[in-house]
């Protein structure tokens, strides 16, 4: 009798015990990570932490691009730039070495130093595009894409023309935010990340996946809907290996790897770079315009000076004297915050009338500035497209 009673007790308490878990199990489901890692991209997510977190600007590596978990050597060259001929002769002699062909040897420089200064500069204001992107009930990870594009660097300019940040093109930023001569907001780290959620949710909800939506933020969507429809596959690993189109190359290829090596050392950046501590945080009020508004009436209004108000503003260029109605101006919580861009490197303007025999070199050179912004500042995409009689806004720093 007693030994009924003592198995008895034993069977309720095991009872309880399957209770508690089964409870447990059902208050805290599992979390799921919001981007999945599609089996055979392992070892490229692998590579490009390593190259992000590990291997510095002075180091070349050369690794097989079938293969990146395949590093064949990593070579000590000196920060500054090597020539595409020595880059060749490195990669003929390694695959020499390693009895393959030279296409399957790609040179990749590291950025180690280059990545722990973007997360560094994305304490400015990250928080606040993270919000950015819950608000839309997207996936705040989705703001540690800058680590690839840009590193956080709001001058960042690629030679194809992206800026900013996010590396928006003037034509696709212009669909999804003010791109003008004198307002282009893809230099704005928010409006220029609104315009990021905006296309990441079309992306997704067009393409149905992350890993195709965030790989479409390189090749496009239009590219990335004919791949899905020539291969008959959504599947990533899959396009990677089967789609043969001569844009969609290596950086395309590999691009959701970089994004999710980026998650991880931006949601772990103490791990792979201990010691690091983000800049404080620059909190941004905004107020929206509801009329076409002068910069000097922004200036009385706000109390700021017009420089300040500018480094608040990147948007907004040198040459700009009046701001479009439904621009958000930011404005600084705490007036003892620094600004989102140095004081010090907002140009002040002066004006040339373009004479006969004038170049734009010639113009750059006479006031000291740099021929790309004024390109910038007036909305020109060709040097040589002035005409006599215009006036161009010269921006000195």
């Amino acid at each position: 009798m007693k030994h009924a009673r003592l198995k008895l007790l034993s069977f309720f308490l095991s009872f309880l015990v399957l209770l508690a878990v089964s409870s447990s199990a059902q208050q805290e489901p599992e979390v799921r990570h919001p981007f999945p890692l599609p089996a055979g991209l392992e070892s490229a997510v692998e590579f490009w932490k390593k190259i992000f977190s590990e291997y510095g600007l002075a180091q070349l590596v050369y690794f097989d691009p079938l293969d990146p978990a395949k590093i064949y050597e990593v070579v000590d060259v000196g920060e500054e730039s090597r020539s595409n001929q020595y880059i060749n002769s490195e990669r003929a002699r390694i695959a020499a070495a390693h009895g393959v062909n030279i296409e399957r040897v790609k040179a990749q420089r590291g950025v180690k130093e280059r990545t722990a200064a973007g997360l560094k500069r994305s304490g400015r204001y990250i928080a606040q595009i993270q919000q950015i992107f819950r608000d839309r009930g997207l996936p705040p990870e989705l703001s540690y894409l800058p680590v690839v594009e840009s590193s956080y660097d709001i001058y960042a300019r690629s030679s194809a023309g992206a800026l900013g940040i996010w590396q928006f093109m003037r034509k696709t930023g212009a669909e999804y935010m003010r791109v003008t001569s004198t307002v282009d907001e893809r230099r704005d780290p928010i409006e220029s990340s609104r315009a990021a959620a905006s296309y990441l949710q079309q992306a997704y909800e067009k393409l149905g996946s992350w890993p195709l939506a965030i790989t479409s933020y390189n090749f496009g969507q239009a590219g990335m809907a004919r791949a899905v429809a020539t291969v008959e596959s959504n599947d990533l690993v899959n396009l990677i290996r089967s789609y043969d189109h001569p844009y969609f190359g290596f950086a395309p290829k590999q691009f959701y790897a970089e994004f999710l090596a980026a998650v991880e050392l931006g949601s772990n950046y103490q791990k792979y770079f201990p010691g690091l501590e983000l800049d404080a945080a620059a909190p941004i009020d905004e107020k929206e315009l509801t009329a076409r508004t002068s910069i000097a009436s922004l200036v009385n209004s706000t109390g700021l000076n017009r420089q300040t108000l500018l480094a608040w503003n990147p948007a907004l260029s040198a040459s700009t004297t009046v701001v479009p109605a439904g621009y958000r101006v930011k404005l600084p919580r705490d007036r003892n915050s620094e600004p989102l861009i140095d004081v010090a490197e907002v140009p002040q303007v002066v004006h040339h009338r373009v004479k006969r025999g004038d170049t734009l070199l010639q113009i750059a050179r006479r006031y000291g500035a740099s021929l790309q912004n004024i390109l910038q500042a007036n909305d020109l995409r060709k040097a040589h497209l002035i005409r006599v009689g215009t006036t161009l806004v010269i921006p000195k720093f």
